[in-house]
Formats: C-alpha cells, structure tokens, sequence
C-alpha cells in the first residue's frame, strides 16, 4: 500500500462523470487530488491542471484506462465472507451425488482441518431433502454445508453433536420465532437448520470454535479480496457481537481500518419478547453514539437490520398467494412487533434496514417504514424480489432505498422459479427497472458470499438481465426491468454512499469528496461490462491495490465451473 501523495494530477484518463440519469456515460480527461481529496475534475489543459503542475504536483499517466468512483458493496456480510473464502465450494455441483464427491474430495485434500465447511449448496440441488445421514460416511470429522444464501446449514451426525454440545441444543429445544430446526421422524434434529435457526444456533456455533485470531484474519482476507476487486467501501448487513469484537481488534490494532471503509447494520433477532427485541435496538443505538461519522468514519454502527422473511428457492420468503406447491408461509416478524422495533430505531436516530423478498413481507415492510420512520433517516428495503409493481411506486414517494443486488437475478439459478412461484408472478421478478422509475433510490450490494463479490458482473446482469455465471446461456429475467449503465454504475457507488450517508465524503469523483477510485481496463457497454478488468485501486488518495502487471490484472470474468 503506498503512502498518501500530497498533490497528484490523474491524467490521460477516462474519468467518469456520470449521473444516474444520464443516458450515456460521460468522461472527463484528469483529476487534481491534494491531500486526498479531490480538488479538480476537467480537462488537461484548464487553468487548475496547469496551477497543479506548477506547485509541483506529481503527474500519474493513467493511458487512457477508465477511472470510476470506488465501489462501495451495499449489502454484505464482512465475516463470512472471509471465512468463505477458505471453504470448499460447491457452485458446480447440481445432485446431492456430486456434493458427496466434492465434500470427500476436499475431506481428503484437507486432512489437517478439525471440520469441514462448505458453500453453494441449494435446495434445488437436492429436491427431495437431506439430513444428516446422508454424510455420515464422507468422513468422521464434522461437515457443516451452507446453502448459497445462508438461510439454510446441513450438517452430518459429528457436526450437530457439535453444535448441542457446544450451543447446548437438545433435543427438546424449540424452534425459534422465524426458524425451523429440521426433525426426523423421531423428533430429534436431523442436521438441517433453517432461517433465523441458522443465525441463532449455526452462527454462535461457528463463532465460538473459531478464535479470534482467526476471525480478525478473516476479516481482513474479506477486506483484501474486496479491495483487489475495486471497492473503497462496504455496508455489513447483520453486524452482531462475534462480529464486532473481532473486527474492533483489528481496527485498534491498525489505529483504523486500512483501505476500507465499514457502514454497520446491527442484527436483530426475532423473539417472543418484546423486551428482549428492544434490547438489541438499544445496543445498536449505544455503539452508533460511540461508532459514527464524527468519531470513526473508517467504522461505523449506523441502524439496525431485521429480517422480515426467507427466500423463495425454500418457500420461505412470504407471498400474498402460496407456492405453486401449496406452501403459504407467513412473515418472520409480526406487524406489530416491527412497528415497535422501527419505531424504536427512529427514536434513536438509526436507519433500518428490513430484508424483504416475497410480496407480502415487502408490503408489510413499506408499511411499517411508513408508519414508523421517515424518509430523513434514509430507509432501506433489502432484496425485493418478489414485489408487487403496485409498491414499487411507493418506494420512491417514502424515500426508501432499494437495497438490490443482481447477481441474485442471474437465469442461471433461477431455474426453479417458474415452477415455485409461476410464470405470471416471475414476470414481476427483479423489478428493478420499475423501482427506479418510481423514483427510488437504488443502492447496489452483491449479499457476499452468498453471491459472487466482483462489481462489474455484477453491473453487467442488472444492465443485460443476462447471465455471466453461464456465458452459453440465452434466456434474460425480464429484460423491461434492466437498469441502464449509468443508473447501474451509480447505484454501485453514489447509491450505496448515500443509502448509509456516506456521499458526504465518497461515492462521486468530484472537487470537494474523497479521491477514492478504481482504475479498470473496462468497456461500458452493457454486453462488454463482464469482460472489464480492475488495474488499481485507490482509497483517499493513496493506492491500496495494484495488479502486479496487465497480464495479473484482476480479471473478474465467468467463473470456472
């Protein structure tokens, strides 16, 4: 990482300059930073360049690359994403028989691991469910498997001894407000936890056999690999205590957090007692007084998080009608109750940000954003999958950000929808378009690790509708509802800044904002966007990523299946 430049001029380059509503990108030629701070966006031969030059700024020849604002990911989960990165994957698998062989395989390559986690499962994989037997035999060590949005762990017999003994959960233990811990036929847990069953007994599970040693390091790694894929920023969206405690070590240990700038969203919980819901609203609104953009900009708490349902490949997110299967479940979250924790959030002065994927919880969401807050404090709605067309106006009349995030619209994993939901109510899919017509503001997230992190594939599946996990594949997700290029490329930066107010400071190259930017070999093209390459990275005007040459260049294109 180099140390900040006094007074930097970025010439020959493609600076973007572009709104939300332009039609077309916009470049200028070169920027004056002083202090990291950028002083001047124009042309190389206006008066500013020239007084630049002559105070003895340091001239950067960017040749010709294109200069974008630095990413900030709207919507991510910063621990897991690091522990993500040392787990077997299983994206390529599509039968529960290749998930056997990828889990033994990685169980033998890896003998040194007391346990072995995976990633990428989902239930489409295995139709006709699983349990915990059905690994028994892969190896003795305990397997804990994540389905790609985290909603679901599957676990073998060695795993979910594991989690009783340390978790002390028994047979006789209660499923929790908003989750299922899946049973056999005699009763007993059978290796399968579901929903709010995953962050109350999976999370604390994997928090407390992991040190803390290894969760700063994995952090970090997440900070890293966020920041080689040209990010500046990121918004955490169920900061919980296992979390914070690690990543404020490591920021005590820094003096602040290097390169990366953090927006935390608090998680809170389902419970039967209002009280103890409250509770948690009240510990986010204590650390947001200590951790904020006065006191640490680098880290802050800045709302809660809530989780209102689950997600439609398990029948979980919340519909007005049910499943084509006949399925009918209901919200997490009891209206009432989500009115008291909003309100409760908006006497603080903190955001809130309400997951909501099926159309029944996005309604129940918006209503309660409407009674309970206000569209000063900048509410968001996360994921809106399944919306009905008639609240996408009302995001924008209240001032609700749409919290997007298109990876989850690639067709590729999209199969089972159709089937699950219908072909009328998936024509209403990812409606991003109409959000954005109905005046909402947009913020761009990729929900790492459940989806892959890297911005421009991800731009590319909200401009194209189109796939970039299966270049072969034709068909497109209701292409009427793709964004442009630019309401894309602002929602990525502008978007996410203003959804945690951080366009203050970031989000825009323009005089008087932070220089924090990605320099990309990079076609704006739609079609072209996957194909973009990300040279070097620059936070508050010091380089804190560099590809090692072109050839090296981070190059975030279809993933090997």
């Amino acid at each position: 990482m180099e140390t900040s430049q006094h007074h930097q001029i970025f010439a020959n380059a493609r600076v973007y300059t572009s709104h939300s509503n332009d039609t077309t990108p916009r470049f200028a030629e070169c920027i004056v930073v002083q202090d990291g701070i950028i002083q001047h966006v124009g042309a190389e031969t206006d008066d500013a360049v020239a007084a630049a030059k002559a105070a003895g700024a340091r001239v950067r020849d960017m040749q010709g690359r294109t200069m974008l604002p630095g990413f900030i990911d709207g919507h991510l989960h910063l621990l897991l994403v690091g522990q993500a990165l040392t787990k077997a994957s299983l994206d390529a698998c599509t039968s529960l028989d290749e998930i056997r062989a990828e889990v033994a395989a990685y169980a033998r390559a890896h003998p040194e691991l007391p346990r072995i986690f995976c990633r990428g499962w989902t239930h489409s994989m295995t139709p006709d469910g699983v349990d915990a037997s059905m690994l028994d035999d892969l190896d003795a060590r305990p397997i804990f498997i994540d389905t790609k949005d985290l909603h679901s762990t599957w676990c073998n017999s060695a795993g979910l001894r594991q989690v009783c003994d340390t978790i002390g959960l028994g047979h006789e233990t209660p499923d929790p407000p908003g989750g299922t811990i899946q049973r056999g036929q005699d009763g007993r847990p059978n290796g399968v936890f579901n929903e709010s069953a995953v962050f109350n007994f999976i999370w604390p599970f994997v928090a407390k056999v992991a040190t803390l040693e290894e969760k700063k390091e994995a952090i970090q790694a997440a900070m890293t690999a966020f920041s080689a894929a040209g990010y500046t920023g990121m918004i955490d969206m169920a900061m919980e205590e296992n979390i914070w405690e690690p990543l404020m070590e490591l920021r005590r240990q820094q003096g602040e957090l290097s390169g990366m700038r953090v927006a935390a969203y608090w998680l809170i919980k389902p419970s039967k007692s209002l009280d103890e819901v409250l509770a948690q609203v009240d510990r986010a609104a204590a650390l947001a007084e200590r951790f904020n953009a006065a006191t640490a900009p680098d880290c802050r708490v800045v709302g809660i998080k809530v989780i209102c349902d689950g997600i439609i490949d398990a029948c979980t997110a919340s519909l007005t009608e049910p499943y084509c299967n006949g399925q009918a479940p209901e919200p997490i979250w009891q209206p009432q109750q989500l009115h008291a924790v909003v309100a409760r959030a908006h006497q603080a002065r903190l955001q809130v940000a309400l997951h909501a994927i099926g159309d029944k919880t996005i309604t129940m969401a918006i209503d309660a954003l409407q009674a309970s807050t206000d569209a000063s404090l900048r509410p968001r709605i996360e994921h809106l999958e399944l919306a009905s067309l008639d609240d996408a106006p009302r995001l924008g009349r209240l001032g609700i950000t749409a919290s997007i995030q298109p990876v989850h619209s690639d067709p590729a994993i999209l199969q089972a929808w159709p089937r699950l939901v219908g072909a009328t109510r998936y024509q209403t899919a990812f409606a991003y378009g109409a959000f954005a017509d109905g005046g909402a503001p947009l913020a761009l997230g990729s929900d790492a690790p459940t989806a892959p992190h890297a911005p421009l594939p991800n731009i590319y599946v909200a401009t194209t509708r189109r796939s970039f996990r299966d270049p072969q594949l034709q068909s497109r997700v209701n292409p009427e509802f793709a964004l442009s290029a630019c309401q894309a490329i602002a929602a990525a930066t502008h978007g996410s800044a203003y959804s945690c107010f951080a366009d203050q400071w970031t989000g825009r190259l323009q005089p008087g904002l932070m220089a924090d930017f990605v320099v990309c070999h990079v076609d704006l093209t739609p079609d072209k966007l996957v194909r973009g390459v990300v040279c070097e990275t620059w936070y508050h005007g010091r380089r804190v990523y560099c590809a090692i040459d072109e050839a090296a260049a981070v190059a975030f294109r279809v993933p090997s299946r």
